[in-house]
């Protein structure tokens, strides 16, 4: 875990997920001594952080399919346009 905040930018979600799952795991064991808990506490938030800006970045890229009155498709609009 001596990666830098800057190496969490170039992990995929689920690599994130996993170091973050692992850290959480150590956290509620409290095995970590003090300084250790607090150092990994720190790169679990900016891996809670990176995970989440990737689930907004992937939602704003799902798209709705648009269909006609007869089921036929007719394009894509945003997810959430309402």
């Amino acid at each position: 875990m001596a990666e830098t905040a800057d190496d969490v930018k170039a992990l995929s979600f689920e690599a994130a997920l996993e170091q973050l799952e692992q850290i959480v795991q150590k956290l509620e064991s409290g095995r970590a001594p003090l300084a250790e808990s607090i150092a990994i506490y720190e790169r679990g938030e900016a891996l809670k952080a990176h995970c989440e800006m990737l689930l907004k970045t992937a939602e704003a890229r799902i798209e709705k399919i648009t269909l006609s009155r007869d089921g036929k498709a007719t394009g894509t609009e945003p997810l959430d346009a309402n």
